[in-house]
């Protein structure tokens, strides 16, 4: 259970004063600078090194972050044409320290007893070239960010992640370290899952509460122009996406729309989004990313 000063939620860059760089660390090309379309500050992260190329926190490897809340949620947008890493040290009941890393440099799905390693698909803009066209393999659909990639709200189950994948029980997130190419505007943490599009009185009256849902706060908001929807403009992922009997063996973008197939509160919600064939088209492809072959493997080890 969150301590109380991690509840509802911990907004980490402003908790640890990400902007001093005394409590956090930073490597090679990373600077602050004022996003056009989300109107505040994010962090670009670039450099054809990952490696050589990060904003860390906490400053050191022997610190930790010792946030215990069970999502981590990660507000980004890849840099297009480019490709990024994210690595999180996640430690278990048991003391032990995992790496969960992803990146849409990563292939495929790999595990061992300490570093899981998810491929991440980027989603593109409705109405893009990329959207229009069905891009009819794996490889297309892995690899650099596409031009118009969007702004992202990443949600991590970091409870679900250790319990399905390796069959270990959630402590706390020891630390983050962010590799180009990225922008991020925010990390922050907690035990409720925050929807976007959801207005308070829409929570109220569907009883959100009762299920550990929540609107988005404030300052986990991106912003929405009058006459427009949330879903218009960005992408919200959940990982691993409930309701799944089985993992994934990738990180992308699930349907939002009627067709969510889900006793997922979230997935019944109303949702002001239709799919486009070609996006329903990436959507199938990417299903086929997360065959049960790999998670079959993974059971056996």
């Amino acid at each position: 259970v969150p301590a109380a000063w991690q509840r509802p939620y911990l907004n980490v860059f402003k908790h640890f004063r990400v902007e001093e760089w005394k409590r956090s660390a930073k490597e090679g090309d990373v600077a602050a600078l004022t996003d056009a379309r989300l109107k505040a500050t994010v962090y670009r992260i670039r450099g054809s090194s990952p490696a050589s190329n990060y904003l860390q926190l906490p400053r050191t490897g022997t610190q930790s972050l010792g946030l215990t809340g069970r999502y981590l949620y990660l507000l980004f947008r890849p840099v297009p044409r480019k490709h990024f890493v994210v690595h999180l040290d996640i430690t278990t009941e048991e003391n032990q320290v995992v790496r969960v890393s992803f990146s849409n440099l990563f292939k495929e799905f790999k595990s061992t007893a300490t570093w899981l390693q998810f491929p991440f698909v980027c989603g593109v803009a409705e109405g893009s070239p990329y959207d229009s066209t069905a891009r009819a393999s794996r490889h297309d659909l892995l690899g650099a960010a596409p031009a118009n990639v969007r702004w992202t709200c990443l949600v991590l189950d970091l409870l679900s992640i250790l319990s399905l994948y390796l069959n270990r029980r959630y402590s706390h997130l020891k630390s983050v370290k962010l590799c180009s190419n990225l922008l991020v505007k925010n990390l922050c943490t907690s035990d409720l899952v925050f929807v976007p599009g959801v207005t308070f009185s829409e929570a109220r009256h569907a009883d959100l509460a009762r299920h550990g849902i929540a609107p988005m706060p404030r300052e986990m908001a991106f912003p929405v122009p009058k006459g427009r929807t949330w879903h218009d403009l960005y992408d919200y992922i959940r990982f691993p996406s409930e309701g799944s009997k089985l993992p994934y063996d990738s990180i992308r973008k699930d349907c939002p729309g009627p067709a969510a197939d889900s006793e997922d509160p979230v997935c019944q919600l109303p949702q002001p989004v239709t799919l486009t064939k070609a996006v329903r088209d990436r959507l199938s492809l990417v299903h086929q990313i997360t065959s049960p072959k790999a998670v079959s493997a993974l059971w056996r080890r």
